[in-house]
């Protein structure tokens, strides 16, 4: 049975997958496993370099450039150690990526559509993990400078699991658990490794069956079946695409995550299914938790976040929906998403709010 081929996010990583991605997975995994085994204490100049290697073979040296420049220049920048200084520069190195004379300029660089898209999804990623360093690099005090200098950034940045497609870790994290050297018990590693592999072809099989079976996606791509369903046909189809969505990313934040726990790093938490959820706070909590947790460090927290006015709290909110929309690509219905998100969760917030106050907690 022909699958649903409107998907573009599952195909695209399903075929890169299959052709090169997994393989050069495969690859860290070795890397990372002998030189845990062997030079713990090299372990991450090795990934470092396993990690460019990859790199320039799939993006091709011209693509290994451009990521090597926006790096050097997060890093150049962060030596003056202005928070609002980097986050310029990192807002202008990612509005680079839709400026039309740099996209044919890149497009031409490859034979086909896919290779160029492979690049822009991982600068995209890249530039928040470049970010990630550079305001870390602002706020730690010159005794600890030395914990993040710019080979540092280069083994954070050409960290391969994480490289084109995410989760999100923070520089702290990574570093410091990077730094730490532990036990390495090749059964230990080989029992993760092979219940972690059951548990993806499990949740990629599931996937696999919804997409060949459901058509969810080819369904929303119509206005004719949309017109002529129920209110409650619509909700049916709503929830299919987010529980696709869900399982989906199970598989595409899993085996990174799977990577991470081999290398002997804590990986974010897998996204929670959306059936439990019935907020927009849990939502955007727990889905993407290496992205929430980018979000409140760098830019709710410092903004003033919920220690600020009610004023300060919309505010700092705002500017967090505002970047995760520009991030995402920057078109009009990201921000109608985005401006969407930021209501649900103010809404839910202020009734939190209202609810509290020992009047109405009377009333109740």
């Amino acid at each position: 049975m022909p699958q649903d081929p409107m998907d573009f996010e599952w195909s695209y990583w399903i075929e890169w997958g299959r052709e090169r991605i997994l393989w050069l997975l495969a690859g860290h995994l070795l890397v990372s496993q002998v030189s845990r085994l062997l030079v713990e204490k090299y372990k991450p100049w090795c990934l470092m370099v396993y990690g460019m290697a990859a790199c320039w073979l799939l993006l091709g040296i011209k693509g290994f450039a451009v990521i090597l420049l926006h790096a050097a220049i997060s890093f150049a920048v962060a030596q003056f150690q202005l928070s609002l200084l980097t986050w310029l520069c990192s807002l202008i190195l990612l509005s680079t990526l839709r400026i039309p004379a740099v996209e044919e300029t890149k497009r031409k660089w490859y034979d086909t559509e896919n290779e160029y898209y492979l690049l822009l999804f991982t600068v995209s990623v890249r530039c928040l993990f470049c970010t990630s360093f550079s305001l870390e690099y602002c706020w730690h005090a010159p005794a600890q400078k030395s914990s993040h200098s710019f080979p540092w950034m280069l083994a954070y940045v050409f960290y391969y699991p994480t490289f084109h497609n995410g989760p999100l870790v923070n520089f702290d994290e990574f570093s410091k658990q990077m730094r730490r050297q532990e036990a390495f018990s090749v059964k230990t590693n080989l029992s993760i490794l092979i219940v972690g592999i059951i548990r993806i072809f499990f949740w990629w099989c599931l996937a696999e069956l919804m997409i060949h079976l459901m058509y969810i996606h080819a369904l929303y791509s119509s206005a004719l079946p949309l017109e002529s369903a129920s209110y409650w046909a619509l909700g049916g189809l709503a929830l299919a695409q987010v529980l696709f969505f869900y399982v989906k990313y199970l598989v595409l934040y899993g085996v990174p995550g799977l990577l991470l726990q081999m290398d002997g790093l804590k990986p974010p938490p897998l996204p929670c299914c959306v059936s439990l959820m019935h907020s927009f706070t849990k939502m955007w909590r727990s889905f993407d938790v290496g992205l929430h947790r980018f979000l409140v460090r760098y830019i709710y927290v410092p903004m003033g976040g919920s220690q600020s006015s009610l004023l300060g709290t919309l505010f700092s909110t705002a500017l967090t929906f505002a970047f995760v929309s520009y991030w995402h690509g920057g078109q009009s219905y990201l921000w109608y998403w985005g401006a969407l998100n930021w209501l649900g969760v103010i809404v839910e917030n202020g009734t939190k709010r209202i609810l509290s106050i020992s009047l109405i907690q009377d009333l109740i």
